[in-house]
């Protein structure tokens, strides 16, 4: 299958524990990426179980963040890598075990190094100002999705950073594909009735 033809939901939530994903995929989510942080080998291998199974049975799209090892070893489907990833993973070996692989971008040069490996998706971030890492990088704003589109043509793109299901309406216009959501699900009150409405925006 080829990156051309890789379909990617419009609604594409990532969650830091496989909780997360026990308690929202079951809504219907159709991709979500599990992005540990600071975890232990053992307990970052046993999430990942954990989340493939469930995936697999709600027909749910998973991507690892950065335990490209982990996925080659477990079966995955899915990488993402960030810049830093890019610098100590084999991507060789991603995609001799038929993995697909998701890059981060925030500038030019970046996503030249990311087109250069041939990758199924480009995200691009932070579009807006976003709570969640402290970045050297400014916000994006919409209109670089759409020079960034133009670029990488058929390769689905990802917005991230700040989305929210109001901005998620600009960045589709924008030539997003897909649109990524953290803390806008994970910090409202409502969990449930946040993803129930992404769902309903992007469907």
């Amino acid at each position: 299958m080829s990156s051309a033809m890789t379909q990617l939901d419009r609604f594409y939530p990532i969650f830091d524990s496989y909780d997360w994903l026990e308690r929202l995929v079951p809504l219907g989510i159709k991709l979500v990426q599990l992005r540990i942080k600071d975890e232990s080998q053992e307990r970052i291998k046993a999430q990942i179980v954990e989340a493939k199974a469930l995936c697999y049975q709600y027909d749910c799209q998973l991507v690892i963040n950065d335990y490209w090892q982990l996925a080659i070893e477990l079966g995955c489907d899915y990488v993402h890598l960030g810049q830093e990833d890019l610098d100590v993973a084999d991507i060789e070996a991603i995609k001799s075990a038929g993995i697909k692989l998701g890059i981060s971008t925030h500038c030019e040069e970046e996503l030249e190094r990311a087109l250069a490996l041939n990758p199924d998706y480009i995200a691009l971030g932070p579009v807006y100002p976003t709570i969640l890492k402290k970045m050297k990088w400014h916000q994006q704003g919409v209109e670089k999705l759409t020079l960034w589109k133009a670029q990488i043509g058929q390769i689905p793109l990802i917005a991230i950073g700040g989305m929210t299901i109001e901005r998620s309406k600009g960045a589709f216009e924008a030539k997003a594909d897909s649109v990524a959501a953290v803390t806008d699900i994970t910090l409202n009150q409502n969990p449930e009735r946040q993803v129930q409405a992404w769902l309903a925006a992007t469907r």
